[in-house]
Formats: C-alpha cells, sequence, structure tokens
C-alpha cells in the first residue's frame, strides 16, 4: 500500500476568501491614492501656487462686494430662474400626462429640444436673436428677466421630466379615491397627486437648483453692467485687472459656500425618502 493511500489525501491550500481579497485591494487603493497625492505635494511649486491664486491683499480688496453684489446677483439669478423654471416645467408635465396627442407631442419636443441644447446657445439666443427677431421688444426685468428666462428654459426641460415621473409614482388609487370622493380630475390632480409628487421629487428639485446656480455664470455673455454683475463674471474682471487669478480662487470659494449646504440638504432629503420607503 502506497503512503499516499495510507495518509488519505493531501489538502488543497486554500486562497484568500472573497473579504480578504477585498480588504487586499482596498488597502492598495489606499496605499496608491496617499502616495498619489504625496507626490502631487512634493512635485507642486506652492511658491507659485501661492502667488499666483493667495494673494491675501487683493482678496480683501474684493469685500464685501464679491458679497453684497455678485453673489447676491447669483442667488438672484438663481431663485428667479428656478422659479420660472419649475412654473414652465409643472405646465410641460401636465401636457406630456396629457390624453390629448398634440400636447404630447410639443412637450417631448419641447424636452429633446432644450435637452439637447448646451445652455451657453440659450443665453445667446435670448440676448441676441429676441432683439433681432423682434425689433424693440423688451424683456420684463431687463437683464435680471433675460437670465431668468434662458435659466428656466433650460431648466423646464428636467424639470418636466422629474416632475411627469414623480406623478406617476404617486400610486393610482390615490386618483381613483380623489374621485370616488367626488373631485374632478383637475381638482385631484392639484389638490391630491401634485403634492404627494412633490415630495418624492424634492430631492432631484434641489440637486437642480445648485445646477442652476452653476450655470448662472452664462451670464456674461448678455453684456451686463457692472452692478449686474454674477461670481464668475466679477471674479474674472477682477483677475484681468490685477494680473492676478486670486479673485477667481474667491470667487470658487463663494460658490462652495452656497454649493456645499444645498448638496449636504439634498442627501439629507434622500436619506429620509429612502428611510421613509423602508
Amino acid at each position: 500500500m502506497s503512503d499516499t493511500a495510507r495518509t488519505g489525501p493531501v489538502p488543497r491550500r486554500r486562497g484568500l476568501t472573497r473579504r480578504q481579497k477585498r480588504r487586499v485591494s482596498r488597502a492598495v487603493q489606499y496605499v496608491v491614492f496617499v502616495a498619489a497625492v504625496i507626490a502631487f505635494a512634493v512635485s507642486a511649486d506652492w511658491a507659485r501656487l501661492k502667488n499666483q491664486f493667495a494673494q491675501a491683499d487683493i482678496a480683501k480688496e474684493m469685500f464685501p462686494d464679491v458679497i453684497t453684489l455678485a453673489l447676491k446677483n447669483t442667488v438672484l439669478y438663481t431663485v428667479t430662474g428656478f422659479a420660472v423654471g419649475l412654473a414652465l416645467g409643472m405646465v410641460i408635465a401636465l401636457m406630456r400626462l396629457s390624453s390629448v396627442g398634440p400636447y404630447r407631442w410639443l412637450a417631448g419636443i419641447y424636452i429633446e429640444i432644450f435637452r439637447g441644447l448646451p445652455a451657453l446657445l440659450i443665453f445667446i439666443f435670448i440676448g441676441v436673436a429676441i432683439p433681432l427677431a423682434f425689433p424693440g421688444t423688451e424683456i420684463v426685468g431687463g437683464t435680471y428677466g433675460k437670465v431668468a428666462l434662458a435659466l428656466g428654459l433650460v431648466a423646464a426641460a428636467y424639470m418636466a421630466e422629474t416632475i411627469r415621473a414623480g406623478i406617476q409614482a404617486v400610486p393610482k388609487g390615490q386618483m381613483e379615491a380623489a374621485r370616488s370622493l367626488g373631485f374632478s380630475p383637475a381638482r385631484a390632480m392639484v389638490s391630491i397627486i401634485i403634492p404627494q409628487a412633490f415630495r418624492i421629487i424634492l430631492p432631484p428639485l434641489t440637486n437642480e437648483l445648485v445646477l442652476l446656480f452653476k450655470d448662472s455664470s452664462l451670464v456674461l455673455f448678455l453684456g451686463v453692467t457692472l452692478g449686474e454683475r454674477e461670481l464668475s463674471k466679477y471674479g474674472r474682471d477682477l483677475a484681468s485687472t490685477t494680473a492676478n487669478s486670486t479673485p477667481i480662487l474667491v470667487a470658487g470659494l463663494c460658490y462652495l459656500l452656497v454649493t456645499i449646504p444645498l448638496g449636504f440638504v439634498v442627501r439629507r432629503m434622500e436619506a429620509k425618502a429612502q428611510e421613509a420607503v423602508k
């Protein structure tokens, strides 16, 4: 009898388990990330970066105008554009859900066009094409009205699809229950369906607000006055005047003062929505 037969089969060596492989992979990723950060920190010329982007005296000269003028205008442009986009998006969403064929077709064409065109082209169209097509026509609110219309047209295409999805996410039994209580379809939609839909779509709508806040930088293509400048235009003008990029960095930090808290709000709302589903 052979030795193998007497002692039995030789046990095979087991490799790493799936959990151990994940740990090794994660550790390698951390090492690579830390090495990349160290390499960047060592190789970067921090003195030149500080000289070009972090001049304290230039940054101090920007205050308080960067807040009271540039940031204020940016917020105003964003809020008015969001309001126009929300109102128009609601109409388009209802047209999209309509049983009337032409309404659905018009809404679909609008959504495809304005989702496909860059926002820059919309701003140029509002600032150049409309005055050429309708001489002597003035948009109400001047530059503020033009920005609100341009941002609203862009946002409405996205908001319409978001609102439509929210309305369709409301259980059909809600409409049936409202009709059984004597509500007309229109009244049931306004009083019962839409409020529930907005609770569902509030996080993506807030995310759209963040995107509009950044898109407001396109206002510079409308030719604004000194008092109508937003953060990007204000920072670029001062950067050209001072031959230094510190104003652009300060303007970027002002954007973060708004977008980071809004992003936190979006994440909190999404977490609460997921808890409510569970």
